[in-house]
C-alpha cells in the first residue's frame, strides 16, 4: 500500500487542521486494511502514536490528544483523516500516516509496516 498525507499548514495556537491520507493498493484491490493511524515526530525524538483506526473500527487516541483531535477513515479508498482542533504549539511536528496488518490498532509504531512521506504541521503562539 502507498500512502500519501496532506493538510499539513502553519496554525496560530487554538487554531484547526484536517490532515488527510490517500492510500492505493499496487494490485488494485479493494482489500481491507488491518489498521492505519497516525503519528507524530519532532527532531530528536521517536514516532509518537497519536490515533488510529482500526479494522473493525476500534478507536485509540494519545492521551494528549483526546478531546481535541477526531480520526476517521474511508474503506472504499484507504483514506485517514486526522481532525485536529485547538491546536497548540506542542501539536507541532511532522505527522505521518501508517498502515498495518493487525485488525485491532494500537500507537505502537512497530505494529505498522507502511507510513507515508508525511505531511509538516506548525504551531505558533
Amino acid at each position: 500500500v502507498h500512502l500519501v498525507e496532506s493538510g499539513g499548514d502553519s496554525v496560530q495556537a487554538g487554531g484547526s487542521l484536517r490532515l488527510s491520507c490517500l492510500g492505493s493498493n499496487y494490485r488494485g484491490s479493494r482489500e481491507k486494511l488491518g489498521s492505519m493511524a497516525w503519528f507524530r515526530q519532532t527532531p530528536g525524538h521517536e514516532r509518537e502514536g497519536i490515533a488510529c483506526v482500526g479494522h473493525y473500527d476500534n478507536i485509540r487516541y494519545a492521551e494528549s490528544v483526546k478531546g481535541r483531535f477526531t480520526v476517521t477513515k474511508e474503506d472504499v479508498d484507504h483514506s485517514l483523516f486526522l481532525q485536529m482542533n485547538s491546536l497548540s504549539p506542542k501539536h507541532a511536528g511532522m505527522y505521518y500516516c501508517e498502515a498495518g496488518p493487525y485488525r485491532n490498532c494500537d500507537l505502537t509504531s512497530s505494529s505498522y509496516t507502511t507510513w507515508g512521506q508525511g505531511t509538516q504541521v506548525t504551531v505558533s503562539k
